[in-house]
């Protein structure tokens, strides 16, 4: 007896589709609503850890924590500080230098591909009106001993939601 055999769905991939179309469908729906908000540079759910810092710092000074466990930064953070990073009104708080620089790393979904990157805090007004929201990350960096600490997390943008911004691809970036 011949079994019949029954089509099968599998995967996402229509029948008479090829998977590279079906990849570069993009699948999207309706973006929400915009959120209403008064001043798109205002800080909005700020994370502070500043206490959290204070207690730290006043474990390491001390001797419940080992200066390793604060002053060893991965290379690339210390050679972000040190080509991108913003003077500090503070000293180090690990070893008292003058040297703590400030980074403002920013991620969010609008970002698309320029998300992880350092802006400066004069760049990070004119992006409250280009992007809908998108979370900034403060973090100190003393370039002398190696101090790091995320001191705060907080949202920015205009509240109206925007699709990502696409990548160059590497083609276009040759002519």
């Amino acid at each position: 007896m011949a079994q019949i055999r029954r089509s099968v769905v599998r995967g996402r991939i229509a029948k008479g589709e090829s998977a590279k179309s079906a990849k570069s469908a993009p699948r999207r729906g309706p973006l929400p609503p915009p959120e209403p908000i008064t001043d798109p540079a205002a800080p909005r759910s700020v994370v502070d850890y500043a206490l959290q810092r204070a207690a730290d710092v006043n474990r390491l000074h001390r001797g419940g924590m080992l200066t390793s466990d604060f002053c060893d930064p991965d290379p690339y953070l210390l050679k972000a500080a040190k080509f991108h990073g913003e003077d500090s009104a503070r000293n180090c708080p690990a070893c008292g230098e003058k040297s703590l620089k400030e980074l403002h790393y920013v991620y969010g979904d609008e970002l698309g591909p320029y998300a992880g990157r350092i802006r400066k805090s004069d760049e990070l007004r004119p992006m409250c009106r280009q992007f809908g929201e998108f979370r900034v990350y403060q973090v100190e960096v003393c370039l002398d001993c190696g101090w790091n600490y995320l001191i705060k997390a907080f949202s920015l943008g205009d509240g109206t939601p925007r699709r990502a911004v696409p990548s160059i691809p590497s083609s276009d970036l040759l002519d």
